[in-house]
């Protein structure tokens, strides 16, 4: 929530984020609120992420941007595989091997 002419504004995400993100929201004066989800819901909003960092390389408008944005697709594969009990050397592992 921030303070603006003497208003509460509240601004709702609602949206998978990063260890950091509640503790930089709140160094800036703001209430974080947040939850632990379940593995259903972790899974699901995985999926989202994926699909918005995807998004975000497509729109990116510098080389430096898109490798930005392919770091944080990485990271949700990353993600993605340590759910499935993988991790990113399985992924690439199998991409290699598709690719032979």
């Amino acid at each position: 929530m921030s303070i603006e002419s003497g208003e509460i504004m509240e601004r709702e995400f609602n949206k998978l984020v990063r260890d950091y993100i509640p503790d930089k929201i709140e160094s800036n004066g703001e209430v974080a609120v947040t939850r632990v989800l379940n593995d259903v819901e972790y899974k699901d909003e995985l999926y989202k992420k994926l699909l918005e960092e995807a998004n975000e390389v497509v729109s990116s408008k510098n080389h430096d941007e898109t490798l930005e944005e392919l770091a944080d697709v990485v990271e949700v594969v990353r993600s993605i595989a340590a759910l499935e009990g993988k991790s990113l050397g399985d992924i690439t592992s199998l991409a290699d091997q598709k690719k032979k």
